[in-house]
């Protein structure tokens, strides 16, 4: 049983943190001849390389943690062994002008694996290698699983059938799912590991974007990737065939490596076809009973594809009064909740829905950004408030079932994308639903919107989706430009406001 997660933070590993990782060596090496690492070796290796080093915590505990330098590849044989790469473990192999990041070691506390939590080190380590400017990554993963058939095969024969599916080793597998590719066998290579017979396959990541130097942790990412939700209404006969779906497109977008995922408004819907029979007042109070489990399950593929969600919205009771809201669910587990400010008539008129009181902004590791739900992107007041803020990037779920209606949310999100020099995404649903009242049809087509200006597309419009068809929209958007343009655009709309005779103020 996986444990409950409340937070998860990716950090640098520090030489007071070496008891904790000491404890999680010693729980998963007590049964091998493996050698624990010393302190003064992970001191060494945080005074030569402190960013290549990090741990991860969840709840403030250190459950694991990722080892790295970097080696000049041209002054290693392919053969080497792990003594040799480390020099004795004394890592004076490493060179601040190489151009190769070896890892070290990466390991997870036994009772925190199957959280994809080791999927957070190797995402960390690709961007470290593209920030630094490295050509790859390389290091020698263990066969844990070798021994069992070692009598049958080599080594390279269990590598193949590792790649091919036919034999499940638990570090390969894992590897190979993170884009690493087997370019050795190694004999020899740990000392120790009668569990891999001391094989071992050197693994490597080419850095296709060499040249072009990237994030470093703790600092907000410039270019990010959007990964947008256009959803197929359709029936669901139980909570977990939503939920399947959910994870569906958290997986394909993820697998694009989007720092963002956004799902549109009352995307599910389709649950409230079991209380047709009720009124439509009825049948939208009987939704809310699903809201915080799908929050929660919005939270937990968060952490797992580590991809930050914003989850369009749901009805949500508090007080026995109907909102309309929705929660920001962030890779590092921390979750956050938005209202929807402005109902339409008819959503106050058929549901009773009324408009919350809440408007902020909210920090992300890419930065600032705001979200409004349909109606109120056509409210200029709210997008305003956020630029103060300081938003970069506006999210906008939306739900409409004609064109027009479709057309207002646009048209609003693109005079919001200019007037407030930031980008805008929005996505919405698509497809009917026969029997759901009040949610028979809808139309949408997906897209972000950008200031327009030199530096964007002519037509402000970054990327949108094929119209009424069910798909993903990926598209990546720099926020160094929308910088410039607040300095030197043609026109800078935030900064030539004249306040000396109107402002945009909070009453509350």
């Amino acid at each position: 049983m996986k444990p409950t997660i409340g937070s998860i933070k990716l950090r640098l590993l520090k030489k007071e943190d070496f008891e904790a990782i000491n404890e999680i060596l010693i729980d998963i090496y007590k049964d091998s001849d493996v050698t624990y690492w010393k302190k003064h070796q992970i001191d060494t290796l945080i005074d030569k390389f402190p960013e290549g080093q990090i741990v991860i915590e969840v709840d403030n505990q250190v459950v694991g943690a990722a080892l790295a330098i970097i080696v000049d590849s041209d002054e290693f044989d392919d053969d080497h062994t792990y003594r040799e790469i480390t020099d004795n473990f004394t890592f004076r192999t490493h060179s601040l002008t190489g151009n190769t990041l070896y890892g070290i070691d990466v390991f997870i506390g036994k009772k925190f694996r199957g959280l994809r939590l080791g999927r957070r080190f190797y995402d960390y380590r690709k961007e470290l290698c593209e920030q630094k400017n490295l050509k790859s990554i390389v290091f020698g993963g263990r066969l844990p699983h070798y021994h069992k058939y070692a009598n049958e095969m080599s080594a390279k024969e269990y590598i193949q059938k590792v790649r091919s599916k036919e034999i499940f080793d638990p570090v390969l597998n894992f590897q190979l799912s993170n884009d690493f590719h087997v370019i050795k066998v190694l004999e020899n290579y740990l000392s120790g590991d009668a569990a891999s017979k001391e094989f071992a396959a050197l693994l490597k990541w080419d850095n296709i974007y060499y040249k072009k130097p990237k994030k470093v942790i703790n600092e907000q990412k410039v270019d990010i990737r959007l990964g947008l939700v256009q959803w197929q209404m359709r029936r669901y006969n139980n909570l977990e065939e939503l939920f399947e779906q959910m994870e569906f497109f958290i997986d394909a977008v993820s697998g694009y490596r989007s720092d963002f995922a956004l799902f549109p408004e009352f995307f599910n819907g389709p649950l409230m076809a079991e209380s047709n029979h009720l009124s439509e007042p009825d049948a939208i109070r009987e939704l809310t009973k699903y809201t915080d489990a799908i929050r929660d399950q919005f939270s937990k593929l968060a952490i797992e594809y580590n991809i930050n969600i914003i989850t369009g919205s749901m009805p949500y009771l508090i007080d026995d009064v109907l909102y309309n809201i929705g929660h920001l669910c962030k890779r590092n587990g921390e979750i956050e909740q938005y209202f929807k400010i402005h109902v339409t008539p008819d959503e106050a008129k058929v549901w009773g829905l009324k408009g919350g009181k809440s408007i902020k902004t909210f920090d992300t590791d890419c930065g600032k950004i705001g979200i409004l739900i349909c109606y109120d992107v056509e409210f200029p007041e709210l997008g305003r408030l956020l630029a103060d803020e300081g938003m970069n990037i506006l999210f906008v779920p939306f739900l409409t079932d004609t064109q027009n209606g479709y057309a207002r949310v646009r048209n609003c999100a693109m005079s919001r994308a200019v007037e407030n020099e930031c980008y805008v995404a929005i996505a919405g649903s698509v497809g009917n639903l026969p029997k759901v009242h009040n949610m028979d049809i809808q139309y949408a087509q997906s897209a972000v919107f950008t200031p327009c200006d030199f530096a964007f597309p002519l037509n402000g419009i970054k990327a949108e989706s094929t119209p009424n068809t069910e798909m993903i929209l990926i598209a990546d958007v720099n926020i160094d430009l929308l910088k410039e343009l607040h300095k030197k655009g043609s026109v800078r709309n935030l900064n030539d406001r004249r306040k000396d005779l109107y402002n945009v103020i909070r009453t509350s």
